[in-house]
């Protein structure tokens, strides 16, 4: 209960700054994921535009039964972030053999999420939910966790690409502060590829990315008494080359005065003004190795897709 109430300030907080001040519009990628979100993206993951997905559950098909090498100890705990459905999860699991893992706790923002991944799992391992952020549900881990125990973290389907370069970097370094010698980071990143094909992934024909997007806004409108009319915004995914990142903007098509009733405040929207949801960078292999190294990790195998660009790489504390 507590930690659906800290959700929920922060998520009042998040809107407050980022729809109702003066400076440019944006909320955090992570409120796109309440229960509605998180279904809608399930859905995203099946359409034929998005790969990720699907490279990524053959990416741990082939690394799952890899992975134990990588163990001196003979149980380990499985801890994921952002786990969803955890039906990726299953493959790594059955993959790397459920009796030798002592216990699976996935950390996600999204009750419903957990929810389905324990009763889906808890017929081949031991389910510990932790609900709440990422960091949060780690630090959590540290201090409960079996002693002599070591964790295999797992942080799938390029996750890590919604973080702007000093997020990832203040992520990983926490993650890796919680870490300890022997446990091990298995990571998705998703490569950089054509700017065409990467637009269809994030804008489909079908228009389940855009009610996506325009949920978070009828989140706003359930949890916090506003009244966005969700029909006057366009959905609008860019490539920023620079930068090597997808942005996704919700547009609105007319001037609007927006009240959230529930922290006392006005969203203004000019005609054209735009409400930026997500960043999703794409990486190159050099980026990879960059943005893991300077955090603090060494890499110890990796794993590309032959049909979608995406590596998983399995990463170590670079003390041990």
């Amino acid at each position: 209960m507590g930690s659906d109430r800290a959700l929920k300030e922060e998520f009042a907080r998040d809107v407050l700054a980022g729809l109702c001040g003066p400076s440019r519009k944006r909320l955090p990628a992570r409120h796109l994921y309440d229960s509605v979100g998180s279904a809608l993206f399930e859905a995203i993951t099946r359409l034929p535009e998005y790969g990720l997905t699907r490279a990524d559950r053959r990416l741990v098909r082939r690394c799952a039964p890899l992975l134990a090498d990588h163990f001196r100890s003979e149980r380990i705990v499985v801890a994921e972030l952002g786990s969803g459905s955890g039906s990726k999860t299953r493959v790594l699991l059955e993959g790397l053999g459920p009796d030798r893992v002592q216990s699976f706790c996935p950390i996600d923002i999204s009750s419903e999420a957990l929810n389905r991944c324990a009763r889906d799992l808890s017929d081949i391992v031991r389910v510990r939910p932790r609900h709440g952020p990422y960091i949060s549900g780690v630090r959590a881990l540290r201090r409960d966790r079996p002693p002599g125990v070591p964790m295999l973290l797992l942080f799938l389907g390029s996750s890590i690409g919604n973080f702007d370069p000093q997020e990832r970097h203040a992520l990983l370094a926490d993650i890796r502060a919680q870490l300890l010698p022997g446990d091990r980071l298995l990571a998705g990143f998703d490569l950089e590829r054509s700017e065409s094909k990467l637009l269809q992934a994030y804008d489909d024909p079908t228009g389940v990315t855009a009610a996506f997007n325009r949920n978070v806004l009828a989140r706003v409108n359930r949890e916090l008494g506003a009244s966005f009319d969700l029909g006057s915004f366009t959905h609008v995914a860019r490539y920023d080359r620079r930068n090597s990142r997808i942005e996704m903007h919700l547009v609105s098509g007319r001037e609007q005065v927006v009240p959230v009733r529930a922290i006392g405040a006005v969203c203004h929207l000019r005609q054209g003004e735009s409400i930026w949801t997500e960043s999703s960078y794409k990486f190159g292999a050099e980026g990879v190795r960059r943005s893991m190294e300077s955090a603090g990790f060494a890499r110890l195998d990796h794993w590309t897709d032959d049909e979608w660009p995406m590596l998983e790489g399995l990463w170590a504390v670079d003390d041990e």
